[in-house]
């Protein structure tokens, strides 16, 4: 009987530690006093009762697992459970996923740490207008490796952020690329999703939006 009760219980340890956790959600107090002032401005229009929290697990290009956060509006909330269910699946490679609040709703920080995020009230770079992220509709995946891209009259780049110049050849291979047709590119289109890296004024390869 022991030895039963010691396999069963080794049984249940492997279960917990080999959990996948895919969450949702609404804004906890303790979630809404981390995003206060930073992705949830003082003027923010959206409801908190709109948003929701989700918990993703994910892997890193070394194939180490993690879980990660994002608030994203609920319109959107159980598509992305489902891409990040298949992406964790193929172990498709994530390298940071936690709240913008972290960085201090500081995009370019948060870019330039590869941090996959979606929420955060702000208004499109050089611009009044409000970004998709504003809503909670966009989600920006390995931002440092898939840069966003705006070729001036000059012949000079914009490149958001700012340490990506490297990335903007998109010739090239390197882990956490978005390319046109792979995992995550199809999976975002099959659920609605349009990819910024096709658009033709400029690429965006990191943002996908509804």
């Amino acid at each position: 009987m022991r030895k039963l009760l010691l396999v069963l219980l080794g049984a249940a340890s492997t279960i917990i530690v080999n959990a996948q956790t895919f969450t949702i959600d609404t804004i906890s107090d303790a979630i809404f006093h981390r995003m206060q002032g930073k992705s949830y401005k003082a003027d923010c229009k959206i409801p908190r009762s709109e948003l929701r929290y989700l918990q993703l697990s994910y892997y890193d290009a070394t194939g180490k697992e993690h879980i990660g956060e994002i608030v994203c509006n609920k319109m959107i909330a159980n598509d992305l459970v489902k891409i990040f269910k298949e992406l964790h699946k193929h172990q498709y490679p994530i390298e940071r996923m936690q709240l913008v609040d972290d960085y201090d709703a500081d995009d370019e920080v948060s870019m330039s740490n590869n941090n996959t995020s979606c929420f955060n009230y702000r208004t499109i770079a050089g611009s009044t207008k409000l970004s998709k992220h504003a809503m909670g509709l966009a989600i920006d995946i390995n931002p440092l490796y898939n840069p966003y891209v705006r070729r001036k009259k000059d012949g000079n780049y914009i490149v958001q952020p700012a340490n990506a110049r490297k990335y903007i050849n998109r010739e090239k291979v390197w882990p956490y690329k978005i390319e046109l047709g792979d995992l995550c590119y199809r999976l975002f289109v099959k659920y609605g999703f349009k990819w910024g890296g096709s658009w033709s004024h400029f690429q965006d390869y990191q943002h996908f939006e509804r």
